[in-house]
């Protein structure tokens, strides 16, 4: 009796646990579902560039940016106006992916002026609700706005020379999200004043022949919409001095060290020359561009006052436009240039003063001007000072006129110990010796910025 009582419990114990076991797998496999069907229960984010104003223009672009870690599946743009409502995009992805972009327009909506509602609605891949997914719904109050800005120039230069600089003052009729100075491809932000109106300084590239030279003033509204008129500045022709540079074997061997570092490609240090002055300068020009055309590394109004001081006890080396045709010992044409700037020379490693007060935007090598450092003086306004032996300040330092900032140097293509000064709008050079001078400063620069609207 007492063996038979022992089976049968063990028995019960046995049955017992495997119900709790199937239980257990039961609750976890529930667990896991409800997870895999809750872990993600937010709509994809939704960006719009432009942001969102209140206003749009008939023909506006608006970028939308998606993101969903489940993947975006679907996106959908409309418009309501009263009763009424139109689709503008509709888009379904068969593939999701965890980044999205869309873009639509109301080009095709023949919408009157007035307001509006915009609806954007961007779906997710997620099992969420039972297989349909999350949703991110925006309904946004939008005018649309078809009038472009009304812009009146109130003062500008009667000419500009060629390789020089100009500044003209406008107002604009409503607030705008880019306006300045259009040129080419380029364009050279211009700055709102504390009286309202705007500045915009800009030059007469020395690349640019009188013939070419035309420059527009340019606005673009919160809605999108844009005016553009050529300004009726005088273009002044400018002849520049020729000069021919040898480039001796001694030279190439006094930087062969850093002509193997900024072109390893090439094998000679001839070789290596014509890269760094040719295919490397292209490059740091492109670099000098970026940072000076980028709006957020200059002050939105001039740092300085009076004139920009020049080296010290310097005599001027090589002019601004100088035009160099490159030979080697046998006097055979191997290259030619155009000399971007000043270059100054008085001792060796002498102290290199700020030209005037402002704010050190950039430090370091740049290929063929060695050492060098810029200062942002307002305005996309810069000065350049390059080839140096060593320098003394760090990005964002404020520096006053006189300020010595580093020395003179050999750094770069440069074959003796000098100084280049370069003073650069939006990253382009431009002619130092204007900056030098005082009546050109008042009559060009700071008569116009302070004239009464």
């Amino acid at each position: 009796m007492f063996k038979k009582r022992s089976v049968y419990r063990s028995e019960r114990r046995s049955s017992s646990g495997v119900s709790a076991a199937a239980l257990l797998v039961f609750l976890g496999a529930v667990a896991a579902g409800v997870w895999f069907l809750m872990r993600d229960l937010s709509g994809p984010s939704v960006t719009m560039d432009p942001p969102h104003s209140g206003r749009m223009g008939i023909a506006q672009s608006v970028r939308l940016s998606m993101d969903d870690k489940s993947g975006v599946q679907s996106v959908a743009v409309t418009v309501r106006r009263g009763a009424q409502s139109m689709i503008v995009l509709k888009e379904k992805y068969a593939e999701l992916e965890k980044h999205r972009e869309a873009v639509f327009s109301l080009k095709d909506t023949q919408l009157p002026e007035g307001s509006f509602e915009l609806e954007i609605k961007a779906q997710d891949g997620s099992f969420a609700g039972f297989g349909f997914g999350n949703s991110t719904t925006l309904r946004l109050p939008v005018i649309l706005d078809a009038q472009p800005p009304r812009i009146a120039v109130k003062t500008m230069p009667p000419s500009i020379r060629r390789g020089g600089a100009a500044l003209i003052v406008y107002t604009v009729s409503e607030d705008v999200d880019r306006t300045g100075v259009r040129l080419g491809q380029s364009f050279f932000h211009a700055f709102r004043q504390p009286n309202g109106s705007y500045a915009c300084l800009f030059p007469f590239p020395i690349t640019y022949k009188t013939s070419e030279f035309f420059p527009e003033v340019l606005a673009r509204d919160l809605a999108g919409n844009v005016t553009s008129s050529r300004l009726p500045v005088r273009a002044v022709n400018r002849t520049f001095r020729s000069d021919t540079l040898k480039i001796p074997e001694s030279f190439l061997n006094f930087k062969a060290a850093e002509l193997a570092q900024i072109c390893p490609e090439k094998s000679t240090s001839l070789e290596q020359y014509l890269c760094a002055n040719s295919k490397e300068r292209a490059i740091d020009d492109a670099k000098l561009i970026e940072i000076g055309s980028d709006p957020a590394r200059t002050s939105p109004s001039f740092l300085w006052t009076g004139r920009f001081l020049q080296l010290p006890k310097s005599a001027v080396k090589a002019r601004y436009g100088d035009f160099r045709s490159y030979v080697d010992d046998n006097r055979q044409k191997i290259d030619e240039q155009t000399h971007m700037g000043l270059d100054l020379a008085s001792v060796a490693r002498a102290e290199v003063p700020a030209a005037q007060h402002g704010r050190v935007i950039w430090t370091g090598y740049l290929g063929i001007h060695g050492n060098m450092v810029l200062v942002d003086h307002g305005m996309g306004l810069a000065t350049q000072y390059s080839h140096l032996s060593e320098y003394s300040v760090q990005v964002g330092d404020e520096v006053q006129p006189g300020q010595i900032i580093g020395r003179t140097g050999t750094t770069g293509l440069a074959g003796g110990d000098h100084l280049h000064f370069g003073v650069l709008i939006g990253g382009i050079p431009v002619e130092p010796l204007e900056w030098l001078d005082p009546k050109w400063l008042k009559n060009n620069i700071t008569d116009r910025l302070n004239t009464p609207l």
